[in-house]
């Protein structure tokens, strides 16, 4: 290295020494005082840019609500119907807690190979009564709505009173629906950033909707007649007409057993996914999809066995069933009895990805008495 260059080298790490002995003494200058600009260096810095990518608009929020077919249809018969004709959510959602676990008076028969006509019918069209049914729960005041849908079936038990029906369906609909700020919050009151209200009294209430060849036939659920929230099972009144209700099984199916369930979907499935749905209630389609039973599982999810004392809680089942078919019957394709109702999905690891969730038709005859036995109340 030269002379030149090393006295050169030698200023610079005078001078960077002598800044950062300034740039310490700083803040114990003087008020007023500041080091001279002379002796601070002053560096060209290169800085990378770092380009980040901006995030959409949100969309913009549309002026007006838009009910679905299903939505509306609900919406019109709520506001058809007397107040005093039918049962509102707040007082079925105080029967699902005060008669979690109650036990009925009513039997349940045991169906685990029903006769022919008992049998459930794959092949039912449109037209024909599928025995399976839409739950809606829903509350509405002015231009502001909630509605939660599930599956159901009935039963081959009486109900409370005359002409009533038996429906059982998943518990977590409204569940859903129960922490609705128009079920939480009082009425006319407004939830942050929530359109203006129209004037209007609160209704709400629950109705089951069947498919007739007329069109869809709705009836207001009278009262939760038993619920199980470890198992997500809901027991309901259905005032009307009776409906035609399918066999249950009280034995589990072993895995590897053929199974139909009743899966729903708003909107048709595109491609070959598409085929064997037929169109039901509001513009829905369903399908009795042909599937699989893969195990259970206990209440602390650990393998369970049937035909062992282990606890049969929930049960795992393929392909994974679609919004709004929670709460329909998975059937035993050989014998036409209901093994089991769908809940959901779950993924337990990403080998075997996501599997339908559901529990097992035995646990529906824990909300009935036995038979030959006789309760003391």
């Amino acid at each position: 290295m030269s002379e030149d260059w090393r006295k050169r080298l030698d200023v610079v790490v005078g001078l960077e020494k002598e800044k950062r002995v300034l740039v310490w003494w700083q803040p114990f200058l003087p008020a007023g005082r500041t080091v001279p600009s002379g002796i601070c260096l002053r560096y060209a810095t290169v800085e990378s840019p770092v380009i980040v990518a901006k995030p959409p608009p949100p969309p913009p929020v549309p002026e007006s609500v838009v009910h679905s077919a299903l939505d509306s249809v609900v919406l019109n018969t709520l506001a058809h119907q007397p107040s005093g004709s039918r049962t509102s959510l707040p007082q079925l959602v105080q029967q699902y807690l005060e008669r979690s676990g109650r036990v009925l008076d009513q039997q349940l028969p045991y169906e685990p190979q029903p006769s022919q006509p008992r049998r459930v019918n794959f092949d039912a069209s449109q037209s024909e009564d599928r025995g399976v049914h839409l739950i809606a729960h829903c509350v509405q005041e002015g231009n502001r709505h909630k509605v939660t849908l599930s599956s159901g079936f009935a039963l081959n038990a009486p109900g409370d009173h005359m002409n009533e029906s038996v429906i059982v369906t998943c518990a977590h609909t409204l569940e859903e629906i129960r922490w609705s700020p128009l079920l939480v919050l009082p009425p006319g009151s407004q939830p942050f950033l929530a359109p203006p209200d129209l004037p209007g009294a609160r209704s709400s209430g629950t109705v089951v909707l069947s498919g007739t060849p007329t069109g869809p036939a709705l009836h207001p659920v009278t009262a939760v007649l038993s619920s199980l929230h470890r198992s997500d099972l809901l027991l309901l009144s259905r005032a009307g007409p009776s409906i035609p209700p399918l066999p249950v099984s009280p034995y589990p199916a072993k895995p590897g057993t053929i199974v139909r369930a009743h899966f729903f979907s708003d909107v048709r499935p595109q491609g070959e996914d598409g085929e064997g749905w037929v169109p039901w209630i509001g513009g829905s389609w369903v399908k009795w999809v042909r599937g699989t039973v893969l195990g259970y599982r206990d209440f602390a999810g650990r393998e369970a066995q049937p035909g062992t004392y282990d606890s049969l809680s929930h049960m795992l089942f393929k392909p994974p069933p679609t919004a709004g078919s929670s709460g329909g019957p998975i059937v035993d394709e050989e014998t036409g009895a209901v093994v089991g109702v769908m809940l959901g999905t779950r993924m337990d690891n990403r080998v075997e990805g996501v599997r339908g969730w559901g529990v097992p038709a035995e646990a529906i005859f824990e909300m009935f008495s036995l038979p030959g036995l006789n309760l003391k109340r």
